[in-house]
């Protein structure tokens, strides 16, 4: 429980002063007094959270490996696969963003953008998205913090960076009166300052090297077995957040700002719940990889504490607050009534959504990252889609219910699972499951090969780990 709760909450800090930066920039907006640029927001967090479920998807695959082999005393090789996967993470951030920039307008239009909402949400996305790569060099720096256990850095680079957001948001928004240009290159900066940051914290823990040609598609092979599941399993959340952003922008701006809102205030509320998903990670490939298959368990059931815990103290804090939040953020009508039904009653639902992201963190870094793939996509469009459709015949309200009440039933069956995968672990190996019953390079049989590379390599490794110790 102590190691689950400092590097849950060193890493919430950072999180939270990331979200809380997000927060304040929709509350800069809203005092512009234009709903266009509010609902402009909610849009182009729409498009932000794809861009970035693909950024975590690839940081969850290089902290899984790289903590299962720092767990094995494999240090050299570590660092080689950390180097080589962090190059294929910028490439394809870097022509993920230049898509999106190109794209942008037929995207924001599939969402229901339409008008001065999606000129002003194009703007934003065209001066963001090329420097998307920023993001995933931060993110991956910050993984690796974590998978050698320095939550105190990791926490330090993002705080930084937020920091610097919070101080070039009121300055480019209202002082230059750039609006949501201002925003954009505020968030730019910060990223930029990020991926310095953690580049500089990761190479004083000896975990990069200049990335060789002969083992880059090698390891990024190793990688990607664990990462794409892990994408695929992330982008389904976004996905399903585009239905609901949909389902909303047919009930007019104010529904979107309500929804904007809502999902800004999520990440603050629940930072800790989100840094449990990147922090414990790393605890259970370690103990996994060290065969201390008892830890596993205990590290999935703290999890789990700590999850109600935090949504509990959550609930009892925005309950009473309503009105201060519709206050704040000048909400009036739909925006208002979404904003006080999330803090009265479906703020109680992201215990089971908490439930689910632990459960994924299970699965991703024991080797059945397709189980967290199924789920997570099971929630995305079973647990959301027909629910959603109910819900918009009792408006905004019913669609925002709709959206969590699918969460209530993955989120327990995941938990469930996850304990049946833990208890079915093998000392050394990836245990046997869904991951084996699939065709093509599935997550186990990339987790295998870690354990099955050329004895030859493993010698030279293990040698050159005993000369740097001497």
């Amino acid at each position: 429980m102590r190691h689950v709760v400092v590097m849950a909450g060193t890493g919430a800090i950072g999180l939270m002063a990331v979200f809380a930066v997000d927060l304040l920039n929709l509350f800069y907006i809203s005092r512009l007094n234009d709903p266009a640029l509010t609902a402009a927001i909610g849009f182009t967090g729409a498009v932000g959270y794809v861009q970035i479920a693909v950024s975590i998807g690839m940081s969850i695959g290089l902290g899984a490996v790289t903590a299962r082999q720092i767990g094995a005393g494999r240090h050299n090789r570590a660092r080689r696969i950390a180097s080589s996967f962090l190059l294929v993470m910028t490439l394809v951030m870097v022509a993920l963003g230049l898509a999106t920039a190109f794209f942008s307008t037929p995207i924001l239009h599939l969402f229901g953008a339409t008008g001065r909402v999606a000129e002003q949400a194009g703007q934003y996305i065209r001066i963001v998205s090329p420097a998307l790569w920023l993001v995933a060099a931060g993110m991956g720096c910050s993984s690796l913090l974590r998978a050698v256990g320095d939550a105190k850095q990791s926490m330090n680079v993002t705080l930084i960076g937020a920091l610097a957001s919070a101080m070039l948001d009121p300055l480019l928004i209202f002082w230059l009166h750039l609006g949501l240009e201002g925003a954009a290159i505020s968030t730019i900066l910060s990223r930029g300052l990020v991926a310095v940051l953690g580049y500089l914290a990761v190479r004083q823990h000896d975990l990069l090297t200049m990335p060789s040609t002969r083992y880059v598609l090698h390891d990024a092979k190793l990688v990607g077995g664990v990462a794409m599941p892990a994408i695929l399993t992330n982008l389904a959340t976004p996905i399903g957040g585009l239905f609901v952003t949909h389902a909303m922008a047919s009930f007019g701006l104010a529904a979107v700002a309500g929804q904007a809102t809502i999902d800004r205030i999520v990440p603050v509320a629940f930072a800790f719940v989100f840094a449990l998903t990147g922090s414990v990670g790393p605890i259970m490939s370690q103990n996994q990889g060290a065969g201390h298959l008892d830890r596993v368990r205990q590290t999935l059931v703290a999890s789990l504490k700590l999850v109600a815990i935090c949504v509990a103290l959550t609930w009892a804090i925005l309950l009473p607050a309503q009105d201060l939040v519709v206050r704040a953020f000048a909400a009036q009508g739909a925006t208002a009534d979404l904003i006080r039904l999330f803090c009265t009653w479906t703020v109680g639902g992201y215990l089971f959504i908490g439930m689910l992201f632990v459960a994924n963190t299970a699965f991703n870094n024991l080797g059945f990252p397709l189980y967290s793939t199924l789920f997570n996509w099971g929630r995305a469009t079973l647990g959301t889609i027909p629910f959603v459709w109910i819900g918009m015949r009792f408006g905004p309200c019913g669609v925002q219910v709709g959206q969590v009440l699918g969460s209530v039933v993955f989120g327990a069956w995941a938990v469930l699972t996850a304990f049946s995968v833990v208890r079915n672990l093998k000392p050394g190996r990836v245990a046997l499951g869904l991951a084996a019953e699939l065709p093509g390079r599935t997550a186990k049989s990339a987790m295998a090969e870690l354990n099955e590379l050329d004895e030859e390599e493993q010698i030279a490794d293990d040698m050159a780990d005993q000369s740097t110790r001497a």
